[in-house]
């Protein structure tokens, strides 16, 4: 009997390994799309649209799933799964666009899916300025340590500050605005000539309004709205960047006993549900996080960074802030500890192109990204 060898190839290395093969040099791009397999969830499709959708699918060789009463027509209304090759569903698109009952819009959302954007991941430099954050609480609540600070981190290569003036760690209480601007103002003041952008981590609107009428110029609520209904209009009001991120709950109830029935899918229906409302608002520069640690078992926390690739069709930069958080287990107060196992979360989560990453410690981050070049 023939010793046949195989090999698993990476679909991120198709269009080398078919230039290695000796494919046509010429055609090796195009081709490669017949070797990239995805899979789409399409949400709230009619029955009518779901049986257009599979016969295309199946005119070009790929499938579509969808609820088992579709058939019989019993049902109104299905989520569906698409899958197939780029080239298929690139093919299914164009077909759909000659097709009726807003199917030529779904083409269009399809064909965006199928988009690939390289992207260099930038670090988030976290400055906490509180006197009891959970992982530098106190070091940085004095003014000249916090500046201080502030220039290691650009030193280090951090391509934004995330300055916080209120701790938002399980099981923290809240700190009145005033209290937030007393300890934000010394910070901004000395901070205005500085090249990389400031942001400032606040659910206050009134905050936020202080922040960027002095030197900041993006917002990180991390309640994505849901604290101050009013922050919404101080975004649209600068025109400022924000990042919106999901949150189960407020710091003081959100790990009380966290329960998804599907909590990538609820997290990503979340955010886009927030994001659609900030678009609506005029707001144009937004960043999405998936809100590692509120509101979030261990279980939650890293199913949501083995699919973090799924949080790419909001079209949006993401971030991920892990940074010395408790999914990393260490529960004795060892900073160089978390910053190790933080770096091998991260190590994953930069290949797959996330966008930021929100972190304590820079310069062990940026050693990281230049080994990736």
């Amino acid at each position: 009997m023939n010793e046949f060898k195989l090999m698993n190839l990476s679909e991120s290395d198709i269009e080398k390994e078919l230039e290695r093969i000796g494919f046509d040099f010429s055609y090796k791009k195009e081709a490669s799309n017949k070797f990239i397999y995805k899979n789409i969830k399409i949400f709230d499709l009619t029955s009518t649209q779901i049986n257009i959708l599979k016969q295309t699918a199946l005119s070009v060789g790929a499938d579509c799933a969808s609820h088992r009463d579709v058939i019989t027509g019993s049902i109104e209304k299905s989520n569906a799964i698409l899958g197939g090759s780029y080239s298929q569903i690139k093919k299914i698109a164009e077909k759909l666009k000659s097709q009726p009952f807003s199917l030529k819009s779904l083409a269009v959302y399809l064909l965006n899916e199928l988009e690939q954007i390289e992207t260099r991941t930038k670090l988030v430099g976290i400055l906490n300025i509180t006197p009891d954050s959970f992982s530098d609480g106190g070091m940085y609540i004095e003014p000249n340590n916090a500046i201080e600070h502030a220039y290691k981190l650009i030193e280090d290569g951090a391509d934004i500050i995330d300055i916080g003036a209120e701790s938002t760690r399980p099981f923290s209480k809240g700190v009145e605005p005033k209290e937030q601007i007393r300890r934000l103002k010394p910070i901004l003041d000395n901070l205005k000539s500085i090249k990389i952008p400031l942001s400032v981590d606040t659910r206050s609107s009134e905050v936020a309004d202080y922040a960027l009428n002095n030197g900041a110029s993006i917002i990180n609520d991390v309640s994505g709205f849901d604290y101050d209904s009013r922050m919404i209009n101080v975004i649209s009001k600068y025109n400022a960047k924000v990042i919106i991120q999901h949150s189960n709950g407020t710091p003081e109830n959100m790990q009380i006993n966290p329960i998804y029935k599907n909590v990538v899918e609820e997290v990503y229906l979340s955010l886009h549900e927030k994001i659609q409302t900030a678009k609506n608002q005029g707001i144009k520069n937004i960043i999405a996080d998936i809100g590692i640690g509120f509101g979030k078992t261990k279980e939650d926390n890293f199913k949501l960074l083995e699919r973090i690739d799924d949080f790419k069709s909001l079209k949006l930069p993401i971030m991920v802030g892990l940074s010395r958080k408790s999914l990393l287990g260490v529960i004795e107060n060892n900073n160089d500890l978390k910053d190790t196992l933080s770096l091998a979360l991260s190590y994953p989560l930069i290949l797959k192109g996330v966008d930021y990453l929100r972190v304590h410690n820079v310069k062990l981050h940026k050693q990281l990204l230049n080994l990736t070049i």
